[in-house]
């Protein structure tokens, strides 16, 4: 199985060679932390990192 890398953009954490919204984006595989964000909307986690789409996010890259 492939490890996950975080996109340098969304920190969006995929499997694969392509981030789904940032396919230009450079993916690195050196991340610490992950957070799962289920309600970005409801979410102060989400609002902390400015994400607003559920799914597993890197806290830093």
């Amino acid at each position: 199985m492939a490890k996950k890398k975080a996109c340098k953009i969304c920190k969006k954490l995929v499997r694969g060679d392509k981030c789904p919204h940032h396919p230009d984006a450079k993916l690195v595989d050196n991340w610490k932390g992950r957070v799962i964000i289920l309600d970005p909307e409801k979410s102060e986690i989400a609002k902390k990192l400015e994400v607003h789409e559920a799914g597993e996010y890197a806290i830093r890259i």
